[in-house]
C-alpha cells in the first residue's frame, strides 16, 4: 500500500534554497509541495485559504518581509492540525524558544540539519 505524500506548504525567500529544498524532499520522501510563498503577507494569506491543505509547513524566520514567527502565529490558530518545522540559519535558543512558543514542533538548523529535517519528515509520513 502506497503511503499517500505529505502535503507541505514552503516559507522561504530564497529562490535558489527554495528550489532546492523542494527537489530534495520531493526526490527523497513520499512528499508534494503544495504551495510556497517568500513574504509574511502571502504565507498568511495561503494558510487563511487553504487551513486544511497541508500535512507540514517548513518556515524560514526572516523573509522578504515580515517573519515566519507572524506566519506561526497564523497557522497556530487556522491550521492547527498541521506539522510546524522551522528552517532558519540563526537556530540561537532564543529563536529556537520563540518558534516553540508559537507551536513550532521542531526548529532546524538550514546550514547543518538538512538531514534531520529529512528524516524528522519521514516519521510523519510512516
Amino acid at each position: 500500500s502506497s503511503i499517500p505524500p505529505l502535503r507541505c506548504f514552503i516559507v522561504e525567500d530564497s529562490p535558489i534554497i527554495l528550489r532546492n529544498l523542494i527537489e530534495t524532499l520531493e526526490q527523497v520522501l513520499p512528499l508534494q509541495v503544495v504551495g510556497t510563498a517568500a513574504d509574511e503577507d502571502s504565507a498568511a494569506q495561503w494558510v487563511r485559504n487553504h487551513p486544511t491543505d497541508c500535512d507540514l509547513m517548513i518556515l524560514d524566520v526572516f523573509l522578504k518581509s515580515g517573519t515566519g514567527l507572524n506566519v506561526l502565529a497564523i497557522a497556530r490558530r487556522y491550521a492547527p492540525q498541521a506539522r510546524k518545522v522551522v528552517l532558519t540559519n540563526y537556530a540561537t535558543d532564543g529563536i529556537r524558544q520563540r518558534c516553540l512558543s508559537l507551536d513550532a514542533d521542531r526548529v532546524f538548523d538550514k546550514s547543518s540539519e538538512l538531514e534531520e529535517l529529512i528524516g524528522y519528515c519521514e516519521t510523519l509520513g510512516a
